[in-house]
Protein backbone atom coordinates (compact mmCIF):
# COMPACT_ATOMS: atom_id res chain seq x y z
CA UNK A 1 0.00 0.00 0.00
CA UNK A 2 1.36 3.60 -1.01
CA UNK A 3 0.26 6.59 0.28
CA UNK A 4 0.76 10.25 -0.98
CA UNK A 5 0.03 13.57 0.33
CA UNK A 6 -0.90 16.01 -2.47
CA UNK A 7 -1.49 19.56 -2.38
CA UNK A 8 -4.54 21.29 -4.11
CA UNK A 9 -5.05 24.92 -4.53
CA UNK A 10 -9.24 26.39 -5.11
CA UNK A 11 -10.80 29.33 -3.90
CA UNK A 12 -12.91 29.64 -0.25
CA UNK A 13 -14.48 32.27 1.81
CA UNK A 14 -13.17 33.31 4.89
CA UNK A 15 -14.95 35.55 7.55
CA UNK A 16 -13.59 38.60 9.44
CA UNK A 17 -15.33 41.22 11.52
CA UNK A 18 -15.09 45.22 11.63
CA UNK A 19 -15.82 47.64 14.14
CA UNK A 20 -17.12 51.60 13.56
CA UNK A 21 -17.01 53.21 9.85
CA UNK A 22 -14.21 53.98 8.10
CA UNK A 23 -14.61 57.62 7.09
CA UNK A 24 -12.17 60.59 6.00
CA UNK A 25 -12.27 61.14 9.71
CA UNK A 26 -10.55 58.40 10.71
CA UNK A 27 -7.38 58.76 12.20
CA UNK A 28 -6.56 55.16 13.30
CA UNK A 29 -7.02 51.57 11.27
CA UNK A 30 -6.03 48.68 13.83
CA UNK A 31 -5.40 45.50 12.37
CA UNK A 32 -5.96 42.82 15.11
CA UNK A 33 -4.96 39.29 15.15
CA UNK A 34 -6.91 37.26 18.45
CA UNK A 35 -5.90 34.28 20.02
CA UNK A 36 -6.90 30.60 20.09
CA UNK A 37 -10.17 30.12 20.78
CA UNK A 38 -11.79 33.11 20.15
CA UNK A 39 -14.08 34.29 17.27
CA UNK A 40 -13.34 37.98 15.63
CA UNK A 41 -17.19 38.98 16.01
CA UNK A 42 -16.44 38.12 19.87
CA UNK A 43 -12.20 39.39 20.04
CA UNK A 44 -13.69 42.84 18.60
CA UNK A 45 -15.48 43.70 21.39
CA UNK A 46 -12.60 44.18 23.36
CA UNK A 47 -12.05 47.82 21.20
CA UNK A 48 -15.58 49.03 21.77
CA UNK A 49 -14.42 51.58 24.11
CA UNK A 50 -12.04 53.38 21.43
CA UNK A 51 -12.73 56.39 20.14
CA UNK A 52 -15.76 55.27 17.41
CA UNK A 53 -14.82 58.68 14.99
CA UNK A 54 -11.36 58.10 15.16
CA UNK A 55 -10.57 54.35 15.19
CA UNK A 56 -11.21 51.79 12.28
CA UNK A 57 -11.02 47.96 13.60
CA UNK A 58 -10.49 45.24 11.22
CA UNK A 59 -10.30 41.80 13.01
CA UNK A 60 -9.35 38.91 10.75
CA UNK A 61 -10.43 34.91 11.91
CA UNK A 62 -8.57 31.99 12.23
CA UNK A 63 -9.20 29.83 9.42
CA UNK A 64 -9.38 26.30 12.00
CA UNK A 65 -12.62 25.97 13.35
CA UNK A 66 -13.12 23.59 16.38
CA UNK A 67 -15.93 23.05 19.07
CA UNK A 68 -14.91 23.89 22.87
CA UNK A 69 -17.02 23.02 25.78
CA UNK A 70 -18.88 19.98 24.94
CA UNK A 71 -19.72 21.41 21.72
CA UNK A 72 -21.20 24.55 23.55
CA UNK A 73 -19.33 27.11 21.63
CA UNK A 74 -16.82 27.42 18.58
CA UNK A 75 -13.26 28.86 18.80
CA UNK A 76 -10.45 28.95 15.89
CA UNK A 77 -6.85 28.76 16.00
CA UNK A 78 -4.21 30.30 13.36
CA UNK A 79 -1.81 27.67 12.96
CA UNK A 80 -0.10 24.20 14.40
CA UNK A 81 3.21 22.49 14.03
CA UNK A 82 1.36 20.54 10.94
CA UNK A 83 2.31 22.05 7.98
CA UNK A 84 3.06 24.85 8.87
CA UNK A 85 4.80 27.02 6.05
CA UNK A 86 2.26 26.20 3.87
CA UNK A 87 -0.46 27.17 5.71
CA UNK A 88 1.46 31.08 7.53
CA UNK A 89 1.37 31.70 3.78
CA UNK A 90 -2.44 30.66 3.12
CA UNK A 91 -2.96 33.38 5.93
CA UNK A 92 -0.64 35.79 4.46
CA UNK A 93 -2.54 35.89 1.27
CA UNK A 94 -5.83 35.96 3.24
CA UNK A 95 -4.83 39.05 5.57
CA UNK A 96 -3.96 40.53 1.76
CA UNK A 97 -7.41 40.01 0.75
CA UNK A 98 -8.82 41.57 3.48
CA UNK A 99 -6.74 44.77 3.86
CA UNK A 100 -7.36 45.14 -0.74
CA UNK A 101 -10.71 44.82 0.05
CA UNK A 102 -10.41 47.32 2.97
CA UNK A 103 -9.03 49.98 0.94
CA UNK A 104 -6.86 51.82 3.73
CA UNK A 105 -5.64 55.39 3.46
CA UNK A 106 -1.89 55.09 2.46
CA UNK A 107 -1.44 58.08 4.84
CA UNK A 108 -3.25 56.63 7.48
CA UNK A 109 -2.22 55.60 11.14
CA UNK A 110 -1.81 51.65 11.18
CA UNK A 111 -1.55 49.57 14.55
CA UNK A 112 -0.97 46.20 14.28
CA UNK A 113 -1.80 43.80 17.12
CA UNK A 114 -1.56 40.58 18.16
CA UNK A 115 -2.75 38.56 21.22
CA UNK A 116 -2.12 35.45 22.41
CA UNK A 117 -1.45 32.82 19.44
CA UNK A 118 -1.87 36.13 17.10
CA UNK A 119 1.33 37.42 17.77
CA UNK A 120 2.79 34.64 15.67
CA UNK A 121 0.82 35.60 12.83
CA UNK A 122 0.91 39.05 13.23
CA UNK A 123 4.58 39.40 12.92
CA UNK A 124 5.10 36.92 10.17
CA UNK A 125 2.76 39.57 8.32
CA UNK A 126 4.79 42.23 8.91
CA UNK A 127 7.79 40.62 7.92
CA UNK A 128 7.00 38.84 5.12
CA UNK A 129 4.74 41.74 3.77
CA UNK A 130 7.26 44.15 4.75
CA UNK A 131 4.24 45.83 6.03
CA UNK A 132 4.74 49.75 7.66
CA UNK A 133 2.79 50.46 10.33
CA UNK A 134 2.92 52.80 13.35
CA UNK A 135 2.79 50.84 16.13
CA UNK A 136 2.89 46.88 16.71
CA UNK A 137 1.53 45.45 20.21
CA UNK A 138 2.71 42.37 20.64
CA UNK A 139 -0.25 40.86 23.80
CA UNK A 140 0.71 38.05 25.74
CA UNK A 141 1.97 35.62 22.92
CA UNK A 142 5.54 34.39 21.43
CA UNK A 143 7.63 35.67 18.71
CA UNK A 144 8.12 32.57 15.97
CA UNK A 145 11.72 31.17 16.07
CA UNK A 146 12.66 31.90 12.63
CA UNK A 147 12.59 35.69 13.20
CA UNK A 148 15.61 37.87 13.08
CA UNK A 149 16.49 41.06 13.36
CA UNK A 150 17.24 41.83 9.74
CA UNK A 151 13.96 41.26 9.27
CA UNK A 152 12.55 44.37 10.72
CA UNK A 153 15.17 46.64 9.75
CA UNK A 154 12.74 48.32 7.78
CA UNK A 155 9.99 48.53 9.95
CA UNK A 156 9.65 52.41 11.90
CA UNK A 157 7.47 51.41 14.61
CA UNK A 158 7.32 51.76 18.17
CA UNK A 159 6.54 48.31 19.37
CA UNK A 160 5.10 47.05 22.75
CA UNK A 161 5.94 43.84 24.39
CA UNK A 162 2.17 43.71 27.08
CA UNK A 163 2.24 40.71 29.63
CA UNK A 164 0.48 39.49 32.61
CA UNK A 165 3.24 38.96 35.24
CA UNK A 166 0.50 36.59 36.33
CA UNK A 167 -0.10 35.11 33.04
CA UNK A 168 -0.67 31.18 33.55
CA UNK A 169 1.31 30.25 30.63
CA UNK A 170 4.35 32.21 31.38
CA UNK A 171 7.18 31.69 34.17
CA UNK A 172 10.24 33.73 34.72
CA UNK A 173 12.61 31.72 32.54
CA UNK A 174 9.54 32.53 29.75
CA UNK A 175 8.97 36.09 30.32
CA UNK A 176 12.88 36.31 30.00
CA UNK A 177 13.05 34.20 27.43
CA UNK A 178 10.83 36.52 25.30
CA UNK A 179 11.71 39.76 26.20
CA UNK A 180 15.35 39.07 25.38
CA UNK A 181 13.69 38.42 21.58
CA UNK A 182 11.53 40.98 21.38
CA UNK A 183 14.97 43.39 22.57
CA UNK A 184 16.89 40.84 20.01
CA UNK A 185 14.12 41.83 17.00
CA UNK A 186 13.43 45.36 17.82
CA UNK A 187 16.12 47.11 19.56
CA UNK A 188 15.31 50.56 20.85
CA UNK A 189 12.24 50.77 19.39
CA UNK A 190 10.72 48.39 22.40
CA UNK A 191 8.92 49.02 25.24
CA UNK A 192 7.84 46.45 28.05
CA UNK A 193 4.54 46.98 29.21
CA UNK A 194 4.21 44.47 32.46
CA UNK A 195 0.67 44.34 34.02
CA UNK A 196 -0.87 42.73 37.32
CA UNK A 197 -3.06 40.33 36.04
CA UNK A 198 -3.27 36.64 34.02
CA UNK A 199 -3.43 36.05 30.76
CA UNK A 200 -6.26 38.20 29.43
CA UNK A 201 -6.81 41.06 27.19
CA UNK A 202 -5.68 44.07 29.00
CA UNK A 203 -8.48 46.72 27.81
CA UNK A 204 -6.80 49.82 29.10
CA UNK A 205 -3.18 49.14 28.44
CA UNK A 206 -4.76 48.82 24.48
CA UNK A 207 -6.78 52.11 25.11
CA UNK A 208 -3.84 53.92 26.65
CA UNK A 209 -1.66 52.92 23.63
CA UNK A 210 -3.33 55.11 20.67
Amino acid sequence: MQSTQKEIFYSTKKPYSTLNILTENTKTVWFVCHGMGYLSKFFIRYFKDLNTEDNYIIAPQAPSLYYQSGFKHVGASWLTKENTLAETENIMNYFDAVLAEERIPENINLIVLGYSQGVSVASRYIKNRQLQCSQLILHSGGLPKELIAEDFKFLKAKVSLVYGIEDEYLNEERIAHETERAQELFGNDLSIIPFDGKHVVNVAIINGLV
